[in-house]
């Protein structure tokens, strides 16, 4: 089940992890924030998954010109008063909020839904949390401005960092022009919960 308070997660960190490894040429990362399952690591809705992958190595290996083939990807950050405002690569025509169900998978084998509960009610895009000085996170009221994303709190006077999809099983829509979800990302480098573990 999702949680109704902004909390630290090791899938949020496996996620990062992951992410790392677009600093190695010739890599590319396939985002499928939006087509996991609450319940099952693993989504059960493979064309999705298999298209998208497709479209990477057919654009960077093989030159096709499809146009955009990711989803937008965490820039950089300023903190603009009581705003932050985050800038992304894959963005070029905007950003697009991606219209929410009333429910979300729980697990499509099972048969089972729960109901969508918005964290920040007034935005249209609930994935978004925010600290200031005290790393204390507090759900975002999060708006699109073309090719950036203003994020703020009523409970934040002087934001410093920004999350977005840092959850076990986040609520996302951030999409790009060609659909395709944002990487979930954070702009801090406070002590992430597995880094002294060893597997």
């Amino acid at each position: 089940m999702r949680k109704s308070s902004p909390a630290e997660s090791e899938w949020a960190e496996l996620r990062e992890s992951q992410s790392e490894t677009l600093k190695v040429p010739g890599t590319a990362l396939a985002v499928l924030i939006d087509l996991g399952e609450a319940i099952d690591l693993h989504p059960r809705n493979k064309a999705d998954v298999g298209e998208r992958l497709a479209y990477l190595v057919l654009s960077r290996q093989y030159g096709k010109n499809l146009g955009v083939v990711s989803g937008p990807v965490y820039e950089s950050m300023t903190v603009e008063g009581a705003e932050v405002r985050s800038r992304f690569r894959n963005a070029a025509s905007g950003l697009r909020a991606k219209p929410l169900p009333p429910v979300y998978e729980l697990s499509t084998l099972l048969g089972r839904t729960a109901r969508l509960v918005r964290n920040s009610p007034n935005s249209e895009l609930p994935g978004f949390q925010i600290c200031g000085e005290d790393h204390h996170w507090v759900w975002a009221d999060a708006r699109i401005e073309g090719q950036t994303m203003v994020v703020d709190s009523s409970q934040i006077a002087k934001p410093i960092a920004v999350r977005y999809g840092w959850a076990d099983n986040p609520t996302v829509n951030l999409v790009n022009e060609a659909g395709l979800p944002a990487a979930p990302f954070r702009t801090d480098s406070f002590a992430a919960l597995t880094a002294n573990r060893h597997f």
